[in-house]
């Protein structure tokens, strides 16, 4: 007997380009679970009407991606440390008793660098750089990899020391060394460096210069397709070990997909399938 789909979507402006709904449907197909996955693509001024209004159809859930993280949070009854953390949510679970939200971005860069690239966190070095929704979402899971050291550099010094006092307590707990150092000079010898800043959406250099990096370092952009290629491109000429956010999407969709029906699907054969999908674009 064939059940009915639940239904969960990704709620952004845009979202034409998302992924989202094909690595869902993947994860569907390989758990047997009865999932159906869309797009909804709200106002710029009316995420709250729309988010409403696919809760009311009957929907399960969704993920929440730009611009509208930062307004997730306050819909729901309960919010996870992670996401309260990060004061942004990127998956919300429509609960009878109140809704529940979550950030699952940052453990998704943190099993993609460990399990995909292979790069262990803990006792390692680590530039995180930008300061905005991106890095927020992603430093307290940095920190509880226990890398010896994290760096926050971003071109607004001011905004990086908010972000690092807002994780200070985090550092201490995992003992990590946390600084705000300066983006033009952020000092040498990092085992990964990480660019969470809007330098490659917006198709700006690099902001850091390349002697950050260890020999043989993981230079990480959590963006993909042509906008992180300069990126790649500038870590490779330096020697380091390019990685785009690909892994990270379909990591952080994992963990979404668990925090809503309990099951956690295998993630490198989706992983190979989204890669194969895009080089065939």
């Amino acid at each position: 007997m064939n059940r009915v789909p639940d239904r969960y979507a990704v709620l952004g402006n845009p979202v034409a380009h998302s992924q989202s709904p094909f690595i869902h449907a993947e994860f569907a197909r390989q758990t047997g679970e009865a999932v159906e996955y869309g797009r909804v693509l709200c106002p710029t001024d009316g995420f709250a009407a729309a988010l409403r209004a696919f809760a009311a159809s009957g929907a399960r859930g969704c993920n929440v991606t730009v611009p509208f993280k930062f307004e997730a949070p306050a819909f729901a009854a309960s919010v996870s440390p992670r996401a309260a953390l990060a004061q942004a949510a990127n998956t919300l679970r429509f609960d009878a008793d109140g809704w529940s939200a979550d950030n699952t971005d940052g453990i998704g860069l943190v099993r993609d660098i460990e399990f995909h690239a292979g790069q262990t966190l803990a006792g390692r070095r680590v530039l995180l750089v930008g300061a905005g929704g991106a890095a927020a979402g992603v430093l307290g899971p940095l920190l509880e990899a226990r890398p010896t050291a994290v760096a926050l550099a971003n071109r607004t010094a001011a905004k990086a020391e908010t972000v690092a006092a807002r994780h200070a307590a985090v550092a201490e707990r995992f003992g990590v060394r946390l600084a705000v150092v300066p983006l033009a000079d952020p000092g040498g010898g990092h085992d990964v460096v990480i660019n969470a800043s809007a330098s490659s959406l917006q198709a700006a250099p690099v902001p850091v210069p390349a002697s950050a990096l260890a020999p043989g370092a993981l230079a990480v952009d959590l963006m993909y397709g042509p906008a992180a290629e300069p990126f790649l491109a500038w870590a490779r000429a330096a020697g380091a070990r390019p990685r785009d956010g690909l892994g990270m999407l379909v990591e952080q969709a994992a963990e979404s997909f668990w925090f809503w029906r309990g099951v956690r699907p295998a993630t490198a054969p989706v992983l190979q399938a989204l890669r194969e999908r895009l080089a065939a674009r």
